[in-house]
């Protein structure tokens, strides 16, 4: 079998230890926290089974736009489209600068429980020319009516970039548990049946 993207081994960002676990759902209720899109919640699901392999996080605004503009981020790795986690508004941000950290809840869950525990690398505030540029780019347009152009827009213009630390795979693992699978578990099925050929 093929290698995973970019790297010998997977790196699912999903925490298997149960210790890690605790730590981070007992931090989660001491630092920050904000429910977060469904497309950044999406990304957290991505990240955290591994397709998303071998990014540590969401993407800071210099490897959006090169992913927008290039497919490249800045360190050479090609992307198809930009994971980022966007905020409205910024009264969080002095919170977030002082902790280091953000709990983030899940916007598709009633109760909106954490879904990951983020630190944060960088706030950057995206301008309005920028977040044009990108989904000119990422959707070859700026029509609103166009859905990926709406939730980007109203994601919010407050980029917060940094690794995760993936807690649960939001309402996929319970409302699809016939079909869904981590790449990690996708890849041993795969071995273990001894095929040669897959079509993806």
């Amino acid at each position: 079998m093929i290698d995973p993207y970019s790297s010998e081994v997977l790196k699912p960002l999903y925490v298997k230890d149960e210790a890690r676990r605790n730590v981070l759902l007992e931090e989660a209720e001491k630092i920050p926290s904000t429910v977060i899109s469904s497309a950044a919640a999406a990304n957290a699901v991505m990240l955290g089974g591994g397709y998303f392999n071998p990014l540590s996080g969401y993407m800071d605004l210099a490897d959006v736009i090169g992913v927008a503009e290039r497919m490249q981020t800045s360190s050479g790795l090609f992307w198809p489209t930009p994971v980022v986690n966007m905020l409205r508004g910024n009264s969080l941000c002095t919170e977030i600068k002082s902790a280091g950290k953000i709990a983030l809840r899940d916007p598709n869950v009633e109760g909106n429980p954490v879904i990951a525990v983020q630190t944060v690398d960088k706030i950057e505030i995206v301008t309005e020319k920028q977040i044009g540029g990108i989904i000119k780019h990422v959707y070859g347009t700026t029509d609103r009516e166009h859905p990926g152009v709406a939730a980007f827009t109203e994601a919010g213009d407050t980029l917060i970039s940094g690794p995760i630390e993936v807690l649960n795979f939001s309402y996929f693992s319970t409302e699809f548990p016939d079909t869904f699978r981590t790449a990690v578990e996708i890849r041993n099925e795969i071995k273990e049946r001894e095929w040669e050929t897959v079509i993806a």
